[in-house]
């Protein structure tokens, strides 16, 4: 059920445009800075899901004669995108919250900003882990990026749940602004965290060492047919992994013995590893 990106995706988009109506309506009518905080958070977790559902349609399209490597890094670049939108917020939320402080400020009906909060915890905790299962099947970085979003909002509306809670028992109304503010650091800290695995991607890095190595002893479980492996190198593009190697053969090797030992490989790599693209340029071992 809604196991596609695409359906994850459009998902995140319907519960976040019921949350920024249900959010951003009763922070403006009790006057609660911290729940319209909320409102703003959940209104580029909208953004960043449309953001996504675009990318994942791009990015599974094939590869085609003006992108012979596909469209995978797309992904990558919404990541950016969402991140910085994050930021944009997170700067907003802090001016909007050292303004209430300065001019004064006034709350009412606190139970509405509590009912709000409890909404939108379990509504976000059910749909970021639907978002994150299908992120995980499909190795998507935009569903990923969506479902950080949610998580991020999840203890964020349960810290502004319990302030509000505070301040409908205690009074302190200024807790208000000060936890927005808090709202504003914390969604800051996953928009970096989000930036950071964008551009690992973009700059075409090498895969984890975790997986480097898994390459390098699947390859090694054939050394009974080759002579060695060198120049072994890979990157990550949205969901594909790429893989190429330079392998070292006896010269005595057929064309089509050293085909079919490179067919093997391949297959044997990409059944180990998900989305995996395998290049390897055969040469001949030097004479002894």
């Amino acid at each position: 059920m809604l196991s596609t990106k695409e359906q994850a995706a459009a998902l995140s988009i319907i519960s976040n445009t019921i949350l920024i109506l249900l959010k951003l309506s009763v922070g403006l009518a009790i006057g609660s800075v911290s729940v319209i905080s909320e409102a703003i958070h959940s209104g580029i977790d909208l953004l960043a899901a449309v953001i996504a559902l675009f990318s994942v349609h791009i990015a599974d399209r094939p590869a085609d004669v003006s992108h012979p490597y596909g469209h995978g890094k797309v992904e990558n670049v919404s990541g950016t995108i969402e991140a910085g939108l994050i930021f944009l917020a997170a700067i907003f939320i802090i001016y909007e919250s050292v303004r209430r402080i300065t001019h004064g400020l006034e709350i009412e009906s606190v139970n509405l900003g509590l009912a709000v909060m409890l909404v939108s915890i379990i509504v976000n905790l059910l749909v970021s882990r639907h978002l994150r299962r299908v992120a995980m099947a499909t190795d998507s970085l935009a569903l990923e990026a969506d479902a950080w979003h949610l998580r991020t909002d999840i203890y964020t509306a349960l810290g502004v749940l319990l302030g509000l809670f505070v301040v409908g028992i205690s009074g302190w109304k200024i807790l208000d602004p000060l936890i927005a503010i808090a709202v504003a650091l914390f969604i800051t800290k996953a928009a970096i965290q989000i930036t950071k695995k964008s551009f690992v991607d973009l700059l075409d890095a090498r895969l984890p060492g975790a997986e480097q190595e898994r390459i390098a002893a699947i390859i090694n479980d054939h050394y009974r047919r080759f002579v060695e492996f060198h120049d072994l190198r890979t990157r990550k593009a949205g969901s594909i992994h790429y893989v190429d190697l330079h392998l070292v053969v006896n010269p005595s090797l057929s064309v089509e013995q050293a085909h079919e030992l490179c067919d093997h490989l391949e297959q044997d790599l990409e059944a180990a590893i998900p989305n995996c693209s395998v290049t390897i340029h055969v040469e001949p071992s030097a004479a002894d």
